[in-house]
């Protein structure tokens, strides 16, 4: 296997993993797979929302229904399910009448909080200067 050489330049931004696995490549590999399968998870509408509320305690179904505005329970159960796949949040069912269902990070699901709040902290930053530039973008494309 021949080893790539990578030579950071004075001034330009140190290359990141993705780009070293992409100078590593062999040809027909996807080193891009593992940032979009990762992607579509957190990246949807809700995991960061479901994430970003469970950093601070576990939390009931209806507590987080209650802190997500807009979430339906349809959704929620659907994104619970996949985060708790992923091995991001654990759900433990306590053995009472009703049963008490409870959720919570994992110590994975918390290496996500600092990325997460970060990228939340930079939509309602930016949120008024998209909706700007939707607003004129929409205006000088309209037929």
């Amino acid at each position: 296997m021949a080893t790539t050489l990578t030579v950071e330049l004075p001034g330009e931004p140190a290359a990141t993993g993705y780009e070293r696995s992409c100078e590593e490549a062999s040809p027909g590999s996807d080193h891009g797979r593992a940032i979009r399968d990762v992607l579509d998870r957190i990246g949807d509408k809700w995991s960061l929302l479901v994430v970003g509320t469970l950093r601070r305690e576990r939390l009931r179904f209806t507590e987080l229904q209650r802190h997500i505005p807009g979430i339906s329970q349809r959704m929620l159960t659907l994104t619970l399910r996949q985060l708790e796949r992923d091995g991001l949040i654990t759900r433990t069912v306590h053995a009472e009448v009703p049963p008490r269902v409870e959720y919570e990070l994992t110590p994975l699901g918390g290496t996500l909080i600092q990325l997460a709040m970060a990228l939340a902290d930079w939509a309602i930053e930016n949120h008024p200067r998209i909706e700007d530039s939707r607003a004129a973008y929409d205006a000088a494309h309209q037929r």
